[in-house]
């Protein structure tokens, strides 16, 4: 993908079912504690993207953890969205009023999500 058409995918603007929002979010939570679950005898690393994020060495990590040799990775991949959730959502007000005061409430001023 080359910038000028991330730049295109960025323009649409998603319109969230604020109705459904905070339920949808209580079902992937409880998705991912039930994989944790099933997982807990296996050997396994949890690594979340925004870790990698703040923290590009834990990559080197994972692959130490994984067996394979270390080495720089590199992606072609092109970032789509680079602009606060604010400007990125259609209804973003009705979003807003939905999480704030929510456990979800944290999601609203993540800056890892537009780096």
């Amino acid at each position: 993908m080359t910038a000028l058409e991330a730049d295109l995918l960025a323009q649409f603007k998603p319109t969230i079912n604020v109705n459904l929002l905070t339920q949808n979010l209580a079902k992937a939570e409880h998705t991912m504690a039930n994989s944790l679950e099933y997982f807990k005898t296996t050997r396994h690393l949890v690594l979340y993207y925004e870790d990698l994020m703040k923290n590009p060495k834990l990559l080197s990590y994972a692959q130490e953890f994984l067996g394979v040799p270390v080495r720089k990775l590199e992606s072609q991949q092109v970032k789509i969205h680079t602009k606060p959730l604010s400007e990125q959502i259609n209804n973003w007000d009705d979003v807003h009023r939905t999480l704030k005061g929510s456990p979800y409430e944290h999601f609203l001023d993540e800056p890892d999500y537009f780096r």
